[in-house]
């Protein structure tokens, strides 16, 4: 069984600090200026229009302060829509396939030591 991911957390960073999980890192968000239609589809949007306007939205995200905090919260939601913290919904996907195999991949040895004693 897979276990949840947890974000990581850094224990000198004081509670509400931007960079902690735990607080209000999207009140520090460089998107909160922006238009949402920016990050999220409208509906039957053409490719390249799509294409565009998720570059656009990730250029926004690459000078964001928190830009790693708000990839997280999308990874662990997980969020299925929209360009959050300079990731495509599809990019996301492939991450979290990837979490999930690596996951599988450290719990094997485990299993097969307890296996063989």
């Amino acid at each position: 069984m897979l276990q949840p991911i947890e974000p990581v957390m850094d224990p000198a960073l004081p509670p509400g600090h931007p960079r902690d999980l735990g607080g209000p890192w999207h009140s520090e968000a460089a998107c909160r200026s922006d238009e949402a239609g920016l990050f999220f589809a409208p509906s039957k949007e053409p490719t390249a229009a799509r294409l565009s306007r998720e570059e656009a939205a990730k250029r926004v995200c690459g000078r964001c302060p928190v830009m790693l905090e708000c990839r997280e919260h999308a990874l662990l939601q997980p969020e299925p829509y929209g360009v959050w913290g300079g990731m495509t919904a599809a990019e996301r996907r492939v991450v979290l396939a990837r979490r999930r195999r690596r996951e599988v991949e450290l719990q094997r040895p485990a299993a097969q030591i307890a296996a063989a004693g």
